[in-house]
């Protein structure tokens, strides 16, 4: 990994109308590493994602990528400069085939001889959609359907994808096999990746390095395996038992901790 981040926020704020959703954040992503924001609903980590990949404008701090400011930028050019965000949700076209979702996520490139061979990777990774290359994106089941997103998000060629929710709505067996997935891609392909997500225990058994949020804020950072040895972690994401509701209440009370 370089010492010099791919992606650095710097004291993000960003507003729904009124509402500050997300409050001095700051975080950073190494090239080819993994890093998750873990949070509960209405920690503000889709609002995140949406304001780097440009749905949303920050009211203020910055947003670098490769070195360059890209805070307030339209998420086209967002695009074009390499960040790639897969939404919550999948939002995939349900009236057009797999083959024809993947062609569109290729929409800025003109290199057709590296497309051909990146639609040949994405099928490499998740066959069933080479199976399923003519079905349309609507009949595929929820777990297909976020394979279909995540191949239509690696056919821009990524130099990071924003990952939002990927284990949403899956069954256990299906989030292992994405995840695993995942994992290969980012081992194997070098594919930089930041997930939101409420599924602890994959995103760190995936990251290698973690921020959690609550109420718009960064309130603990660090390793994916120091998060995970945190009794806070374990008590409240990871369900372990021995702490219970005193955990639970304990996080309640550290609503600023470190």
């Amino acid at each position: 990994m370089s010492d010099k981040p791919l992606l650095e926020v710097r004291n993000l704020e960003t507003f729904y109308g009124p509402i500050m959703a997300i409050r001095g954040v700051s975080l950073e992503v190494h090239k080819g590493s993994v890093v998750t924001v873990l949070g509960a609903n209405g920690a503000g980590k889709t609002t995140l994602l949406k304001t780097i990949s440009g749905i949303m404008d920050p009211e203020k701090g910055e947003i670098l990528f490769n070195g360059k400011h890209i805070e307030g930028w339209e998420p086209h050019k967002v695009v074009r400069a390499g960040i790639v965000h897969v939404p919550e949700g999948r939002e995939v076209f349900p009236l057009l085939t797999v083959e024809e979702n993947l062609n569109l996520g290729a929409y800025t490139r003109n290199d057709r001889a590296a497309i051909a061979r990146d639609k040949e990777l994405v099928f490499q990774y998740f066959p069933i959609l080479a199976e399923r290359r003519h079905q349309e994106a609507g009949t595929l089941s929820g777990g297909q359907q976020q394979m279909l997103a995540i191949g239509r998000g690696l056919m821009l060629s990524p130099e990071i994808m924003l990952l939002d929710e990927p284990s949403l709505g899956l069954s256990p067996l299906l989030v292992q096999e994405i995840f695993g997935i995942l994992k290969r891609l980012n081992k194997d392909e070098g594919v930089t990746m930041m997930l939101v997500e409420q599924n602890a225990s994959a995103a760190l058994n995936l990251a290698d390095q973690g921020y959690v949020m609550e109420l718009g804020r960064i309130v603990m950072s660090g390793s994916s395996a120091r998060l995970k040895e945190s009794e806070d972690i374990k008590s409240f994401y990871l369900g372990h038992t021995e702490e219970g509701a005193r955990g639970e209440k304990r996080w309640k009370r550290k609503k600023t901790w470190r």
